[in-house]
């Protein structure tokens, strides 16, 4: 793969400079550009500035402070703050090829802090060239996320936690000691997901050709170590470590339902480290704080339509 400096391959400028609290907020707007890595970098929609044109739609933007080296393609006309740098393109480029090189200047991000900021170097970065691009990268389906961050409701629902009833777990699910395969007897190979103490990509370190000792629906919790109170809806059938512990539903539990109560275990967390691990005995007798309904149950619909009304609920 051939490197080149990023000034080889785009023409490197400095942004708007504009102060947010001195523009007027239009939510029609055009894009304001500031030092986030959320949002695409956007903060907020503002009017236009008279005399002052938006900076060009296609540029890719660099935050050389703050959150150091977010880098984002911006599809529309805008403005930016302080420490923001816009790239346009010597030679026509793909919109996959720009969000190629977002990734490869973000990649850049553990060189910087605030100590050390982007400003000077951001021209000599070394990216791969134009021709070392992977194939794939042309033909990727970029508007295939144009709808992820759009939430199923369109509505808010504010959750109230003075009405939340304590639940033992062992009222709600089944537990069960994980199962499967030792981990020396695995090569990374298999169709079917490992499942083992770590917070990471849902908790699958590894694939096996084992038989599934777990099938899908259920909820996988750490129960010890670093990853502890860690837990990850499984959709599909797997196998897992002893280390994981299984939660069995004795309910109808869809995936928004699950989603809820992971995010609920996971607050278990701060109660367990290696001197005090939570293990089957101690899980089934933990409580957990639920929304409840008329009668005093769990309210599992109120629990998916508050999933479901998150932005990025529709990509679940």
């Amino acid at each position: 793969m051939k490197l080149v400096s990023v000034s080889d391959l785009f023409e490197v400028k400095y942004g708007s400079n504009f102060e947010l609290n001195k523009q007027t907020i239009d939510p029609e707007g055009v894009p304001f550009v500031s030092r986030t890595a959320k949002n695409n970098g956007v903060s907020a929609r503002v009017c236009i500035v008279e005399g002052l044109s938006p900076l060009p739609a296609g540029s890719i933007t660099v935050a050389c402070g703050g959150s150091v080296m977010e880098s984002f393609l911006q599809s529309e006309p805008f403005y930016s703050g302080r420490d923001i740098y816009y790239l346009t393109a010597k030679t026509d480029m793909s919109s996959q090829e720009k969000i190629f090189y977002c990734a490869c200047l973000r990649a850049n991000k553990y060189r910087f802090n605030y100590g050390r900021q982007a400003n000077r170097t951001l021209a000599e970065i070394k990216i791969p060239s134009l021709a070392s691009v992977p194939e794939w990268v042309r033909h990727a389906n970029i508007s295939a996320a144009d709808n992820i961050s759009k939430c199923l409701i369109d509505e808010v629902i504010e959750l109230d936690l003075s009405s939340f009833k304590p639940f033992r777990y062992d009222d709600i699910f089944e537990i069960d000691r994980g199962r499967g395969p030792r981990k020396k007897e695995l090569n990374g190979r298999g169709k079917h997901p490992f499942v083992s103490a770590s917070e990471f990509n849902n908790g699958v370190t590894s694939k096996t050709d084992h038989d599934p000792m777990h099938q899908a629906g259920v909820i996988s919790v750490v129960r010890n170590g670093n990853s502890v109170a860690n837990a990850f809806y499984q959709d599909r059938p797997f196998c897992s470590t002893e280390d994981v512990h299984i939660f069995t539903p004795k309910f109808n539990m869809n995936k928004y339902v699950a989603l809820f109560l992971c995010a609920l275990i996971k607050k278990e967390r701060y109660r367990y480290s290696y001197g005090r691990k939570w293990g089957i005995a101690r899980m089934k007798e933990s409580l957990i704080f639920l929304p409840v309904d008329g009668v005093g149950e769990p309210d599992w619909l109120f629990m998916e339509r508050y999933i479901k009304t998150l932005q990025f609920s529709a990509a679940i």
